[in-house]
């Protein structure tokens, strides 16, 4: 299925063709401190993670504890911030350096209150600022076990009546392979495949969110865990 050019964070994290990432976690004391993601074909560095106040990068908006989505330059591309207080583990996102005064929120992810569910599914649900580009977002899976997907919900028609959604993978975390080797890596180095068009700083700023809502359960239990991203309104 075609995807329509999704620009969410910038136009030129849209690619023409689809994208694959490596992502690495460079830390195992604490989720999401330390990643990098690497382009696959040309092996360069297209984002890494830090977290402002513990010796990386600071300024702007952004307060001690933030952690932000930095591109091969260092720029700040993305931030997000843990909603305080705030009952089911709610993040926010933020464009550039993230949380400037005034500035809204590009999504806001949370943990689902609902119980039972059992199936490692995450829902993100995305209400994106720009006019017209509204959108929804649900991420099936699991994320601890490094395989689910990010799909996109939005209805096939515009004039109401019943139509019914349409949904598209745009984002997919799955395990990476050693090609030389033919063996399964570990979950510290995975896979991120973007579909053609897709926003790729935004599909790595579900897998930061991801990453710190379900990654203190790697050695625990690895059931699956729904997250949702919602609207800020």
């Amino acid at each position: 299925m075609a995807l329509q050019r999704m620009v969410i964070v910038g136009e030129e994290h849209c690619d023409g063709e689809d994208r694959e990432l490596t992502v690495r976690k460079t830390t195992l004391f604490c989720p999401g401190d330390g990643l990098e993601a690497y382009d696959h074909r040309t092996g360069t560095l297209a984002f890494r993670v830090e977290t402002y106040g513990r010796g990386g990068v600071c300024g702007g908006g952004a307060a001690a504890g933030d952690l932000a989505v930095l591109g091969p330059e260092g720029e700040p591309v993305l931030t997000v911030r843990r909603r305080r207080p705030s009952l089911h583990h709610r993040w926010d996102g933020f464009i550039g350096d993230g949380a400037a005064s005034g500035q809204k929120p590009l999504f806001s992810a949370r943990r689902s209150s609902i119980l039972g569910v059992g199936s490692g599914a995450a829902a993100v649900l995305v209400d994106l600022l720009a006019p017209g580009a509204a959108g929804e977002f649900r991420v099936d899976g699991s994320f601890p076990r490094r395989c689910c997907r990010v799909v996109a919900v939005k209805a096939a028609g515009a004039g109401g009546g019943g139509e019914e959604e349409e949904e598209v993978v745009v984002a997919e975390v799955r395990r990476k392979v050693d090609e030389d080797a033919h063996v399964v890596m570990g979950r510290d180095v995975f896979v991120l495949w973007v579909r053609a068009g897709f926003d790729a700083a935004f599909a790595m700023g579900i897998v930061l969110v991801l990453d710190r809502i379900t990654g203190d359960e790697i050695d625990g239990d690895l059931g699956e865990d729904l997250a949702v991203v919602s609207s800020p309104v």
